[in-house]
């Protein structure tokens, strides 16, 4: 009996051990011995910028080989604005597709191009293109919607480019061969209109200068799905009234005086003369190795906050997302370009 007693404590203290060891592992955010994390980088430059961008790309990133009336296509614009430290910004970002860089994404559905299956059984990814990371990985589905851009990187490969950076809203799939543990992050761009301002013209609310929203959502075939686990941080935030109203806390870039979500968030009063504040990416935030443990882990919203209850590129397919909640930072409204972060193992 004694022997059994000493047995059961033993047990219980191996156990507790464990117990302290996970919660330590989590404290600090240890990624293990089998991934080398680079020096921590301190905050990013901040830079802030007042007015409308002027544009220089004005034709339509978008590529749509199909429209009709009916059809929300939105003209996906690219501009320029100077910072007040003499800084030339690119808005709302600097991406892939405008460079012409990296895969295309595959179409799960999309209006421009006639892809619209009615349901998950009548989608086959079969051709599917495989990016390679490793060769001796294992091959990873995915599947994404991110309102409105995304471009997704593996260990620092560029895997998939959104081919319809603004609208009509689309959603992809996407496929990688890679080895455990291995790092995705995502750029997210939530696209506008009035460029540097982060407006939209709404025509279907008969509102000229709506404050549009983000979002992601994307699971995949090893498990792996969007939540509060992610890193999400933001590098424009806006429009403002005044840019001392971002509060930075280290590596927090925090805005809630007009509110986080719909219905309950306010207007600046500014409109044409409204403050943006941008912060400069860092470097290598794509690679497996960047340091982001420093950064605010992504923020969950439900479809009535995202505003997709009826978005079909979604809706449709409820089983390739089950257990995968949108995320973004910690202002749904305000922050349009956010990159997201994810170590899987």
């Amino acid at each position: 009996m004694l022997g059994t007693i000493k047995a059961s404590r033993a047990a219980s203290h191996n156990i507790l051990l464990a117990l302290l060891g996970c919660a330590a592992l989590a404290a600090c955010q240890s990624r293990g011995p089998d991934i080398v994390l680079d020096p921590p980088e301190g905050p990013a430059k901040r830079m802030v910028t007042q007015g409308q961008a002027k544009k220089i790309v004005v034709q339509n990133l978008t590529s749509c080989a199909h429209t009709n009336p009916k059809m929300n296509l939105r003209v996906a614009a690219v501009g320029e604005i100077t910072a007040t430290d003499g800084t030339v910004i690119t808005v709302p970002a600097n991406t892939a597709l405008q460079r012409k860089e990296g895969p295309l994404s595959y179409d799960l559905y999309n209006e421009c191009n006639k892809v619209l299956p009615p349901n998950a059984a009548a989608v086959s990814t079969d051709k599917v293109p495989v990016i390679e990371v490793d060769a001796d990985g294992e091959v990873v589905t995915g599947f994404i919607v991110a309102d409105n851009y995304f471009e997704l990187y593996v260990n620092g490969k560029l895997v998939s480019v959104d081919n319809t950076p603004y609208t009509p809203f689309n959603s992809a799939i996407v496929k990688f061969r890679v080895k455990r543990p291995y790092t995705m992050a995502f750029l997210l761009v939530d696209w506008d209109e009035y460029l540097a301002l982060g407006v939209e013209n709404m025509a279907r609310l008969n509102d000229p200068w709506y404050l549009g929203d983000g979002g992601l959502i994307a699971k995949f075939s090893d498990g792996t799905v969007t939540d509060s686990s992610w890193k999400a941080q933001s590098f424009m935030i806006g429009p403002l009234d005044s840019p001392n109203d971002v509060v930075e806390k280290g590596n927090l870039h925090f805005f809630d005086k007009l509110g986080r979500t719909y219905p309950h968030v306010k207007k600046p009063a500014c409109r044409d003369n409204c403050y943006m504040v941008h912060y400069a990416y860092p470097k290598n935030w794509q690679s497996r190795t960047y340091n982001d443990l420093n950064w605010p882990r992504a923020y969950e919203y439900t479809d009535e906050e995202i505003g997709v209850t009826t978005l079909t590129a979604y809706t449709r397919y409820p089983e390739f997302f089950e257990g995968a909640r949108w995320i973004w930072s910690s202002n749904l409204v305000y922050d349009n370009v956010v990159i997201a972060r994810k170590l899987v193992r």
